[in-house]
């Protein structure tokens, strides 16, 4: 649920970008500012112009970026005391060398190539990754020295996927949004960079508590190469690091609608739209706009267009394609090269189909104003957006906006960011130039009607979550992402909590320690036999269990040979296979009556073998009195969707008498009625315990939690639901838990999570 967050609660909103929304150049004697007209820039000035519609009023906005300026130019635009605008900037300054890796290399020669799903373009540089990280740090540093409580730090693009960790490290109690504009690729693709550079990308974005995508794609694809990669799963959108989850969510970056849908009566754009259907004399008009790159489709929609006009002679000399090409990249070659191909292949196209009094391509390499652009969108009867991959496309949005008159037909990529929200439009794959041809005959045969209902379609639902409506979902998801970590964090107990609790330990003259193994005392390893426990469990363990009012007992899923093995020489006691087997006081096992049931193993250790030999790496283990089938060492994917069909099988084949435990990336079957709440509660009745404490990881611990609610202290190891009343992050901050108990005189200095959660029994 949104919070009711009053205004003014940031004090200042930090805006963090490559780029900065202005540039300084020197027109006689005089610096003069030019505000940028670039998305980002004029989307977050909508925004703040809109306070009427937005929840948040910060009492200043600060943009910080790489300046394309030099210091000389800015300090003496400074010295003159006029105003930067909308923003207050503060501009950086990269050496030559580290901006040239940075920008050119890394970003735009690796980062941006790959995401984009054109691996054979990347180059994989070290000395490019070394700037990136040099230039990121220069960001991190600069912004440390800024910031101040209460400041809330967006960052923004592919550019400074780092900065959200190296930020965390240095302003550790920050608010710390990231946003991607670009798509975030399908594991397969993301795998291809190196392994340092990968892994330090996603432990870089996981230092902010909130990450937006513009799809449900991109999150997918993000939280799988997480998972992969770092092994951190994600639940509901929320990836669980130690100490904090962080919220994952997709944000379909939009427009200011109203701006450009009021652009159709401007009187400079209705100049320009009229000069332009007087050039046209009757004639068709299709319509592109696009950045310079590669990933555009521009040479592919040139096919579409050239198919077209073979199929449909009866179209020539009745249609006009206006394709402009903004300026981009220059300094990097192979765009230099992509222009060279885009113009050959004009010249060939109207080579090929012109006469005297007909051109059908008319191509503009140049910038556009917003007077000629919003012309453009409303003189035209086609838009022609077919990028090859594209994280949004804002000009796909534009265009519908602008169309007060509601005629015209979008041709959309349906790779484009924005085909999920604009499914009315004539939705086609970018690289099929027959497919092309055919939307642009459609296209240019739909009935007005037809074209007005789409259009109306698609307007509601730009003019619904528009840009206001954009960063205002953003910022207000930050806050509730901040919220939530600050129920889960790990806090210190209050001081009169924490004296209670060490009282108690302290008087007590019989306690109680029940503590789970993997999990708790260890992390979870590949396989089983290589999480021991290391020496530092032992001792531990050893140190607690002379304390003479202690019984200190493992209860496990473990099998009893393997816990006498580790744990054999302790005096403590064991319980195996989740209380089929309990190690008494002289050392001898003895077994519960009501694990033993005859010949069940058949029919589940087949079922289990099948789903062994459908998913690679996984494996069963054979226990005394239960079969688990391990899939951690899996894909996620594979391996939760194979454990689902298991399940189902499973539960046909064991009627009342077995039960199905869906633990922590095991399936297990075991007898009905062995379980660790059973063994728990037994164990907590047999003497008079004036002090009880349980600690567990796994869903096979909340039997125990149940039983045990109302007489002891529980605490769940992870960030998950659960019936514990407190939690602890990892096995690390459960050894030094326990070693405060170790030490009779110090209260344990303990952090512990009031659990927010805390299911109904």
């Amino acid at each position: 649920m949104p919070m009711n967050l009053p205004p003014n609660s940031m004090k200042r909103l930090f805006i963090i970008s490559n780029r900065l929304p202005i540039q300084l150049v020197r027109q006689e004697s005089t610096v003069q500012l030019l505000e940028s007209a670039g998305g980002l820039a004029t989307a977050l000035k909508s925004y703040l112009q809109a306070q009427d519609r937005s929840s948040f009023e910060p009492e200043e906005v600060v943009w910080v970026g790489n300046a394309d300026f030099s210091r000389e130019l800015w300090e003496e635009f400074q010295q003159s005391k006029r105003s930067t605008g909308t923003f207050k900037i503060e501009p950086l300054w990269l050496d030559d060398d580290v901006n040239d890796g940075f920008y050119n290399g890394l970003s735009n020669s690796t980062i941006w190539p790959l995401f984009h799903y054109f691996p054979s373009f990347a180059e994989f540089k070290e000395p490019n990754w070394q700037a990136y990280q040099q230039a990121n740090t220069v960001f991190a540093d600069r912004l440390a020295e800024l910031y101040q409580p209460d400041d809330v730090l967006w960052v923004q693009d592919y550019h400074l996927m780092l900065l959200p960790a190296m930020l965390r490290e240095r302003c550790p109690e920050a608010t710390i949004g990231f946003f991607l504009h670009i798509p975030f690729p399908s594991f397969e693709v993301y795998r291809m960079l190196p392994n340092r550079w990968r892994e330090g990308l996603l432990q870089g974005m996981l230092g902010a508590d909130l990450i937006g995508f513009h799809t449900n794609d991109y999150v997918q694809h993000f939280e799988k190469s997480v998972q992969r990669l770092l092994g951190i799963e994600s639940k509901l959108r929320f990836v669980q690091i130690p100490n904090r989850p962080v919220r994952v969510d997709l944000f379909p970056i939009s427009i200011d609608y109203d701006r450009f849908n009021s652009s159709y009566r401007l009187p400079g754009v209705v100049a320009e739209r009229e000069a332009i259907h007087q050039q046209l004399q009757g004639n068709k008009l299709l319509f592109s706009v696009d950045r310079l790159d590669y990933t555009k489709g521009v040479l592919n929609r040139l096919q579409g267009y050239e198919k077209f006009l073979e199929n449909h002679p009866e179209w020539h000399g009745k249609i006009n394609f206006v394709m402009v090409v903004v300026p981009s990249r220059s300094e990097i070659t192979s765009y230099g090269e992509r222009k060279q191909m885009i113009e050959e292949n004009i010249g060939r196209i109207n080579g090929r189909f012109a006469t005297v009094s007909w051109q059908p391509l008319v191509y503009q390499y140049r910038s556009l104003s917003f007077e000629q652009l919003c012309a453009y969108y409303t003189a035209c009867d086609v838009a022609l957006i077919t990028p090859i991959r594209d994280g949004m496309n804002l000009v796909a949005k534009e265009f519908i906006a602008s169309r007060q008159d509601e005629q015209g037909v979008l041709i959309l990529s349906e790779v484009a960011g924005a085909a999920a929200e604009l499914g009315e439009a004539l939705l086609i794959n970018p690289t099929d130039r027959v497919g092309m041809a055919l939307a642009i005959e459609e296209a240019l045969s739909m009935p007005v009607k037809t074209q007005a209902e789409r259009i109306k379609r698609m307007q509601t639902r730009i003019r619904d979550y528009d840009v206001v409506q954009w960063a205002d979902d953003f910022l207000t998801q930050l806050f509730n992402a901040k919220a939530q970590q600050n129920q889960w964090e790990v806090r210190l107990l209050n001081v009169a909590l924490r004296k209670e609790l060490m009282d108690n330990y302290q008087k007590a003259q019989k306690r109680l320690l029940l503590l789970d193994y993997d999990g708790t005392l260890v992390p979870f390893a590949k396989f089983p036999d290589l999480a021991r426990p290391s020496e530092r469990v032992i001792e531990l363990l050893s140190e607690l269990a002379n304390v003479p009012q202690n019984r200190i007992v493992i209860i496990s899923g473990r099998d009893k040979k393997t816990l006498e093995n580790w744990f054999g020489s302790l005096s403590i006691q064991l319980v195996a296979e989740h209380g089929a087997a309990v190690r008494l006081p002289d050392g001898n096992w003895q077994e519960n009556p009501e694990a033993f049931l005859p010949e069940w193993r058949s029919n589940i250790q087949q079922a289990m073998n099948l789903a062994v030999q459908r998913c690679p790496g996984t494996f069963v283990e054979e226990k005394t009195h239960s079969l688990a089938w391990h899939y951690r060492n899996t894909g996620a994917d594979l391996g939760f969707a194979q454990s689902r069909e298991l399940i189902d099988t499973l539960h046909g084949l064991t009627g009342h008498q077995l039960q199905v435990i869906d633990g922590n990336k095991v399936v297990e079957v075991r007898v009905t009625g062995v379980d660790k709440g059973s063994v728990a509660s037994r164990l907590a009745s047999d003497d008079q315990y004036d002090f009880i404490l349980a600690i567990g990881d796994d869903r096979t611990d909340e039997d125990m939690f149940r039983t045990l609610a109302d007489r002891a202290i529980t605490i769940k190891v992870g960030q998950q639901k659960t019936l514990a009343r407190y939690s602890l992050p990892d096995t690390g901050a459960v050894l030094s838990f326990l070693q405060r108990f170790t030490s009779m005189d110090t209260p344990p200095n303990v952090e512990l999570t009031p659990n927010p959660h805390l299911a109904s029994a």
